[in-house]
């Protein structure tokens, strides 16, 4: 059985600049599944720097709230929304509110820092 405190998981600042905890992945834990999971965290009035993966993602937001870009859509998320993010799309979001910006991140198949290309556009 592995059980893990998200607590215990190191926080790094990503690539695109969100605050990051790498909570789950078969490339570094012993588990047999096709995703890797993420918790993210963007502070308010932070953006992440555009980025594309390779995989696909989907964020699932727990706290807070934000614009979502994909590609040339952009969409206000909060709390509860589930964002479906389709392999090498533009993506990045903004927080827009007085909190943190709190969500999961699963990727499929799991990711991987050379399957991940951060961009400099301006949005």
């Amino acid at each position: 059985m592995l059980v893990k405190d998200v607590k215990n998981c190191e926080e790094i600042v990503s690539g695109d600049k969100a605050i990051l905890r790498e909570i789950l992945s078969p490339l570094k834990d012993d588990v047999k599944i096709g995703y890797s999971m993420a918790l993210a965290k963007v502070l308010p009035g932070d953006i992440t720097l555009p980025h594309r993966l390779k995989s696909s993602e989907v964020y699932y937001i727990l706290e807070g709230k934000g614009e979502m870009r994909i590609d040339d859509e952009h969409e206000e998320v909060h709390e509860g929304n589930v964002i479906y993010i389709p392999p090498n799309s533009v993506q990045q979001i903004k927080n827009t509110g007085s909190k943190p910006l709190i969500f999961l991140c699963i990727v499929s198949p799991p990711w991987k820092a050379e399957d991940e290309e951060i961009l400099n556009e301006n949005v």
